[in-house]
């Protein structure tokens, strides 16, 4: 629900970094380790992940591999993203051990360290098998930093390479939910082994050596550059402090002598070792995310600690589907947005409600939990909810059955499986007619929104209900017919069965209806939906207020049941819109730079500036949550709350 303890999302990217970091980008504040002698030879491993949003301690490694180093120095910056139909262009060393079969996981052990990530390997059509591991796996395990491509069969990176010179591209492979790199040319190039056992994929590289750490202050904040002999992997992970863990021993004299300067933003570190690791810690102030990105000739480790730290990306990761990162500006203000772009035209591309329960709309989970569990491909936080109960506040049809009613006349967006969609405020008035021509309303159906009057549960809100309000009225209907009236004295008593074949009407706050459910009595239901336009869409899901309509802001809180104070909250904020050319965004904002999230008329401007026609706010604050391919975009996962119901994209795999 909303609140103010949303996050940046997660910088990466490629900054220039001009020609070899000189001693004068280091001024007088810097730390040289030299570790070229035979006696301190080992792997700095970093521990330290890119999604470091809240700019606390983070655990960086690096671990090595094989590729011999280069010893020209790099003269230019990392240049624009590499073009889309860029291949791994240097020689290979010999093919890396892969045990032979067509497979699939989620545990990869690297370098005897194991994480949870999905990998798969089949046989291409040369007979030769492939590996491959998810977006999220390669993020995680290696440190790859993704580029703008408009080719989704292909996804170029840059990992120790220059964009323009020497560019790395990765085959795509869509089994969705999931989204796999194939990394058998890159394993090749780094001399990793590679091999299968079960459901876990062994990758083993040899260390490298770093050759020197360095600190330095910067007009933007502050940098830490470790340049190493070869390339290397590394890790983030984020904790209660920022550290870097290393894969090696550390003589104490030079633990002794790393002592980082206090500087722009980097507070007194500490260096620890054991007999296999070596763990820097840092302090960082709230906030601020660093970024981590390489280069080459020689290679560097960068790690940069500034506040616009997010860098412009734009990447087709599947036909109908762009994941796109960019920071835009509002007067002097600045917000950094990641989003999703989808087109519903797209063969094999469909939206559809999800929710954690699929027996009852009650429950709540994290999205990502939820994602995998409805196996969506993608998907963003949807309505209200009442986070006690953990039921809906809002409307929310799935294929055209109301799991939850409309409530409060709020904002709601629907759509059908041809791609056509609408954005409007929406409710829905049902009457109930008696045998004896009694016409009486009723207010809500299926809905944790209680207020006095008749309600309305059908099946679809579970096998059962449980009462809400003292006192309730509970009126069970089978075949048009009244076949037991009963009143409940305590909210939360024994659930009542909702019949399959009929329906509950509760009565709260109105004992004078009673007498018109006798047992035996005959009823009917009418049921519209204002505007009626809404009725012919399959799915709806509602949240609000309306943002944007017709190119233009129509944000009116008050008029949805909203306050003042609400829309003029500075929080995290989700969204989604409609754009001239029929795409879809599904939108996440946090805080701006510097300071605190959106207010609703900053996200509505923000939802303009990426040129939706159509907008809708959506449940915003800790709930903000963005996800694809198994991870979030812009939160760590342990920073997002407990959702009830989401909107969820499905892919068909390729053909």
């Amino acid at each position: 629900m909303l609140n103010n303890d949303g996050h940046l999302p997660t910088p990466t990217g490629a900054f220039a970094e001009g020609r070899r970091l000189t001693e004068d980008a280091f001024a007088s504040s810097h730390i040289v380790l030299n570790l070229k002698s035979s006696f301190l030879s080992r792997v700095f491993a970093l521990r330290l992940r890119a999604r470091s949003l809240l700019g606390l301690p983070i655990a960086l490694t690096i671990c090595a591999t094989t590729m011999q180093p280069t010893l020209a120095e790099s003269v230019n910056a990392p240049a624009a993203p590499a073009p889309s139909s860029a291949t791994l262009t240097q020689a290979l060393p010999s093919s890396p051990r892969v045990q032979q079969g067509n497979q699939q996981g989620n545990q990869i052990v690297l370098n005897g360290r194991r994480f949870t990530a999905a990998w798969s390997q089949w046989q291409s059509a040369s007979r030769s098998i492939r590996t491959g591991i998810s977006d999220a796996g390669l993020l995680q395990l290696t440190g790859v930093e993704f580029l703008s491509t408009n080719d989704a069969s292909r996804q170029p990176i840059q990992w120790f390479s220059q964009p323009a010179t020497d560019p790395i591209a990765l085959a795509t492979r869509l089994l969705p939910p999931i989204r796999y790199l194939d990394i058998t040319d890159l394993a090749q190039r780094s001399g990793w082994q590679v091999q299968a056992q079960g459901t876990t994929l062994q990758i083993t590289s040899t260390p490298a050596k770093v050759l020197s750490v360095r600190q330095g202050k910067q007009p933007w904040g502050d940098r830490i550059v470790i340049e190493l002999d070869r390339p290397a992997t590394w890790q983030v992970e984020q904790s209660q402090e920022f550290a870097l863990t290393l894969d090696a021993q550390t003589d104490a004299a030079l633990l002794q002598s790393l002592k980082f300067t206090p500087v722009n933003q980097l507070y007194p570190a500490q260096l620890e070792s054991t007999q296999s690791q070596t763990r820097l810690r840092l302090g960082l102030p709230i906030g601020l995310r660093p970024r981590v990105w390489s280069l080459p000739n020689p290679n560097r480790l960068v790690i940069d600690v500034r506040p616009d730290a997010t860098v412009e990306q734009s990447i087709l990761w599947a036909p109908g589907l762009r994941w796109r990162r960019q920071t835009l500006a509002l007067g002097n203000d600045r917000f950094p947005v990641v989003w999703l772009e989808i087109d519903p035209r797209q063969p094999g591309v469909t939206l559809r409600p999800i929710l954690p329960n699929a027996q009852a709309v009650v429950g709540t989970a994290p999205l990502l939990q939820t994602a995998q569990q409805t196996q969506a491909t993608a998907a963003i936080n949807g309505g209200f909810f009442n986070r006690n109960n953990q039921l809906p506040l809002g409307a929310i049809r799935r294929d055209r059955r109301w799991l939850s009613g409309p409530i409060l006349n709020r904002g709601a967006i629907a759509w059908n499986s041809n791609g056509s969609f609408t954005i409007g405020r929406l409710s829905l008035q049902e009457t109930v007619t008696t045998s004896t021509g009694q016409r009486l309303p009723l207010t809500y159906l299926n809905s944790a929104y209680v207020q006095a009057g008749i309600a309305r549960y059908t099946a679809e809100w579970g096998p059962a209900y449980t009462t809400l309000s003292d006192n309730e009225i509970v009126v069970s209907v089978q075949r048009n017919q009244v076949v037991n009236q009963q009143t409940i004295a305590t909210a939360g008593s024994s659930p009542i069965p909702i019949p399959s074949d009929g329906y509950l009407l509760v009565l709260r706050a109105n004992k004078t209806a009673a007498s018109a459910f006798t047992v035996g009595a005959t009823l009917q239901v009418e049921t519209a939906a204002n505007p009626p336009e809404f009725a012919q869409y399959d799915q709806i899901v509602a949240a609000g207020p309306l943002l944007v309509q017709n190119r233009q802001i129509v944000l009116n809180a008050q008029a949805e049941r909203f306050s003042n104070a609400f829309a003029a909250e500075l929080a995290s904020r989700s969204a989604i819109g409609l754009t001239s050319d029929s795409k879809v965004l599904l939108v996440a904002v946090h805080n701006r730079l510097g300071g605190a999230g959106a207010s609703l008329t900053e996200t509505a401007q923000l939802m303009q500036q990426l040129g939706a026609i159509n907008a809708l706010n959506l449940d915003g604050g800790s709930s903000t949550t963005l996800y694809l391919g198994g991870q979030l975009l812009d939160r760590l996962p342990r920073t997002a709350a407990r959702v009830h119901n989401g909107i969820g994209i499905f892919l068909q795999q390729n053909p």
